[in-house]
């Protein structure tokens, strides 16, 4: 139950959309990466209910990472949560990490029947909504797709105001201040999400690189023991069972994001290390067991693969995806800090910004150049380039000839961490990254 002692840091982005689903037939399905933020979604929405004048006795709360529930089956699940049932009241139901539970959805379809009630559950796997759980629901589920922290919401978390402020030349910016009143440069915050990525806890634990390291290697040890490897043994299936070469295939991903990636391309590598038996010429190819373990590490939401899409030829392509890291703060963990290879970590970082905001992404190629992403959500289609550097004449015509070469009238737009001017060029505009962030 709601402590009203916690000191629950808002997710309005989430909130917002889990209020306006509330009292609706859905099930409310939060996902995402372990310690994202999901309970304490489910936290701050109990408060809003209570706030909106709902008894606490019409909530019931449970956590399946509790010992006290541990050994809870679909049948006492569903008993324990009969008895908890006030007769002529409307129930609130909130249930954690429910993956944890065999056959929950036998129990969650049983209290939508049975009971006048409001159903939210959490699940740090994709498994949670697999094809046969869509199938159960007859599709009568909302899912809210939760992610780490923004670069705004890191800002806020860690106790800087977002202010607007008018130049004396008329225009709009945006200052960061902290609880004293200081200004502090945009550039400094920035290097520190970039170091210490987005999870909410390292506003907890301090921007200390000790203590920021922990944290996350106790997430990573989770999401693999957990959600892959335990889960792996609770369907019965012995694909995934080396967590050495899980981990090697981690690796590789996090130090190859954004780079176009191919199964082949992977398993030459891992062969070439003998980490992986070669068994084409058995009719066995590797591609089989790395499509298991990448997979289950899209399942667990660590990584997320994006398509690529020939403009022209309007069809998506099948070959050389792209890989991108939930968490640039897990990736720093995994290989350890280097300020290097700056261009792919602000792709990682922007591609994430717009899947916050509703956009589905792809990779567009058009001819032999390559657009970092289109940005689609209903009538909308955005094309950025995102790059570190935008002062050179040569680093602009890079950036800008792939846009060029799309002839459509959709907006096209340039992301540079470094330009000179924020003028459009030939109808493109340049937006600086920090200020795309802190839209």
């Amino acid at each position: 139950m709601l402590n009203h002692n916690d000191n629950l840091k808002p997710r309005d982005l989430y909130l917002k959309q889990l209020i306006a689903f509330r009292d609706t037939e859905p099930v409310k399905v939060v996902t995402g990466v372990r310690r994202c933020g999901k309970s304490t979604l489910l936290k701050l929405m109990q408060r809003h209910l209570i706030e909106t004048g709902i008894p606490e006795k019409q909530i019931i709360d449970i956590n399946f990472e509790s010992m006290e529930f541990r050994d809870m089956d679909c049948r006492s699940f569903y008993e324990h949560v009969k008895g908890k049932i006030l007769p002529g009241r409307r129930m609130y139901l909130f249930f954690d990490e429910l993956q944890r539970l065999d056959r929950w959805e036998d129990a969650v379809n049983s209290f939508r029947v049975d009971f006048d009630c409001d159903i939210y559950i959490t699940g740090s796997n994709a498994y949670l909504l697999s094809s046969e759980y869509a199938t159960y629901l007859g599709g009568r589920y909302v899912e809210i797709k939760m992610l780490p922290l923004s670069f705004r919401e890191f800002a806020e978390f860690h106790g800087y105001k977002v202010c607007e402020y008018r130049t004396p030349a008329g225009e709009t910016k945006r200052k960061a201040v902290d609880a004293g009143g200081e200004t502090v440069p945009w550039e400094d915050l920035f290097e520190a999400f970039v170091h210490y990525g987005g999870m909410p806890g390292i506003a907890d634990t301090g921007l200390e690189q000790d203590r920021a390291l922990a944290l996350l290697d106790g997430i990573y040890s989770t999401i693999v023991v957990r959600d892959i490897l335990e889960r792996e043994k609770r369907r019965g299936r012995r694909q995934i069972t080396d967590p050495f070469l899980l981990r090697k295939i981690v690796l590789f991903l996090a130090d190859n994001i954004g780079n176009n990636t191919s199964f082949n391309s992977i398993g030459n590598t891992l062969i070439s290390e003998k980490m992986l038996e070669d068994r084409s010429k058995q009719g066995k190819p590797a591609t089989q067991t790395l499509a298991a373990y990448i997979g289950a590490l899209q399942e667990a939401y660590l990584f997320y693969e994006i398509k690529r899409f020939d403009i022209k030829g309007k069809a998506e392509l099948k070959t050389l995806g792209k890989y991108y890291i939930v968490d640039i703060g897990l990736r720093n963990y995994l290989l350890g800090y280097r300020d290097v290879d700056t261009g792919h970590i602000i792709e990682n970082i922007v591609y994430f910004e717009l899947l916050r905001r509703g956009y589905d992404v792809a990779v567009g190629k058009i001819g032999d150049k390559e657009i970092d992403f289109i940005a689609t959500r209903d009538d909308i289609k955005i094309y950025y380039q995102v790059t570190d550097d935008m002062t050179s004449e040569t680093a602009r015509e890079r950036e800008l000839a792939p846009l060029r070469a799309v002839r459509d009238n959709y907006e096209k737009v340039v992301i540079a961490m470094s330009t000179n001017s924020t003028a459009a060029i030939e109808g493109i505009k340049v937006v600086r990254l920090i200020d795309f962030l802190l839209e």
